[in-house]
C-alpha cells in the first residue's frame, strides 16, 4: 500500500474536521444538497463530454487502484532479480525456468515466454505491446482525475453565482438568504476540496506511477531479452544498471 496517498487523505480530512471543530463542530452547517448537487453533477456531466464512457470506466478504478497501491519490487529489485534468472539459464538452460518463481507479474511473463522458447521477435513485441496498453490506461486514468480537478472549482464558481442570484432576487425574505448564502459559499468550498485534496493529487500520483512503471517495465523487457540471447548475467546487470540513477548504480556497485 501506498502510504503517502492514506496519509495524505486522512491528513487533509482531520484538518477540515478540526477547523469544523474548532469553530463549534457545527457539521451540520457545512452541508447544502444543492451545492452537492451542483459540484458531483456538474463535474460529472463535464467528464462525461470530455471522455467516452470507456476512458471513465477504465480511468476511475485505476486511480483507485494505484493511488493506493505501489509496485512489489523496485527497480533494484528486479535488475538482481533478472540476474538471478539469466544465471540460472546460464547454468541450466532455459528449460529450468519452468520452476523458478519470480514475484513481479510482468517478468514472470516474460520468464515464460523464455521457458517455453518463444522466438525474441515475439517476445519482444508482445511484451512491449502488453507495456504500452497499461501505459494508455494509466495515462487515462490520470487524464480523468486531471478533468475532474480542473472543473470541479469551476462548477463551485457556477454554484456561487447561482446561490448569489437566488440570493439577491430574494432579498425581500430574509428566510431564503440564508439557503442561498450556503449554496453559494458550500459549492466553492466543495469544488475546491475535492480538486486540492482528492482528484489532482490522484492524476498527479497516477503521472508518477506511469513513469515508474514504464522504465519498470522496459527494463524487464530488455533485460528478458537479453536472457533469450543468452547473454551472461554479469552482461546483463551491467547493461541494466543503466536505467538507474547514478547514486543506486553506485549503491549497488558497493553491495556487489
Amino acid at each position: 500500500m501506498d502510504l503517502a496517498t492514506a496519509v495524505g487523505i486522512v491528513g487533509g480530512v482531520a484538518t477540515v474536521v478540526a477547523i469544523i471543530m474548532i469553530d463549534g463542530g457545527n457539521f451540520a452547517a457545512y452541508f447544502d444538497k444543492h451545492a452537492v448537487i451542483i459540484i458531483f453533477g456538474g463535474a460529472a456531466a463535464a467528464t462525461m463530454i470530455r471522455f467516452p464512457f470507456s476512458s471513465i470506466a477504465h480511468g476511475l478504478p485505476m486511480g483507485i487502484r494505484f493511488a493506493f497501491t505501489m509496485r512489489t519490487m523496485h527497480p533494484r529489485e528486479l535488475i538482481d532479480e533478472i540476474t538471478r534468472v539469466a544465471e540460472i539459464v546460464r547454468k541450466s538452460g532455459p528449460v529450468a525456468l519452468e520452476n523458478v518463481q519470480v514475484d513481479d507479474p510482468f517478468l514472470a511473463q516474460g520468464v515464460r515466454f523464455i521457458a517455453d522458447g518463444y522466438d525474441r521477435d515475439f517476445i519482444r513485441d508482445t511484451m512491449e505491446r502488453d507495456r504500452d496498453n497499461f501505459l494508455i490506461r494509466l495515462e487515462e486514468g490520470s487524464k480523468v482525475y486531471r478533468a475532474i480537478g480542473d472543473c470541479a472549482p469551476a462548477w463551485g464558481m457556477i454554484g456561487t453565482i447561482l446561490g448569489m442570484v437566488t440570493m439577491f432576487a430574494n432579498m425581500e425574505d430574509p428566510s431564503k438568504l440564508g439557503p442561498a448564502m450556503a449554496t453559494a459559499l458550500l459549492a466553492t468550498l466543495y469544488g475546491a476540496v475535492i480538486a486540492n485534496m482528492i482528484t489532482l493529487p490522484i492524476a498527479d500520483k497516477l503521472h508518477l506511477k506511469l513513469e515508474e512503471e514504464e522504465v519498470s517495465r522496459s527494463l524487464i523487457i530488455d533485460g528478458v531479452l537479453q536472457i533469450r540471447d543468452a547473454k551472461s548475467p554479469t552482461l546483463v546487470r551491467e547493461m541494466l544498471l543503466a536505467y538507474l540513477p547514478e547514486h543506486h548504480r553506485t549503491e549497488m556497485a558497493a553491495a556487489a
